[in-house]
């Protein structure tokens, strides 16, 4: 037996690889996180929101968001943060830059949810043509 690898990098099963969609959209879950995290305190002092009522709405849902960016394993997962998107956006209601804001991570949110089913899609189609190439 050699200790020569062979050539090229072996390629990695499917089901190790990294997901891009993933990835992305937990990236703009954690950013909205913030985001959404920070507009507890524009409700109690601006919009003058009760400080419980702020807090459950304001940290609640970025909590959501951050439980998940840590599910998104799932398929409804994806579906779930469409809901967080029009919760965002609802929250314009009660502080208006969040209806601008809310617009700018729903946009955030769909362009890496479908951006990365392209590109897992690419992927795919990809190795597949590499494994008959193989063959």
């Amino acid at each position: 037996m050699s200790d020569v690898p062979p050539e090229g990098p072996a390629p990695a099963p499917a089901n190790t690889e990294r997901s891009p969609r993933r990835g992305m959209c937990a990236a703009v879950l954690s950013l909205e996180a913030i985001a959404l995290g920070l507009t507890t305190p524009v409700m109690i002092t601006i919009a003058d929101v009760s400080t419980g009522t702020a807090v459950s709405v304001g940290l609640g849902l970025a909590v959501v968001c951050l439980l998940l960016a840590g599910m998104l394993r799932a398929e409804w997962a994806y579906l779930a943060g469409y809901v967080v998107q029009a919760a965002a956006i609802a929250l314009g209601f009660v502080v208006p830059v969040m209806f601008g804001l809310g617009v700018v991570f729903a946009v955030l949110w769909a362009a890496a949810d479908l951006l990365g089913r392209k590109i897992e899609r690419e992927r795919a189609e990809a190795w597949a043509a590499y494994r008959a190439q193989q063959s």
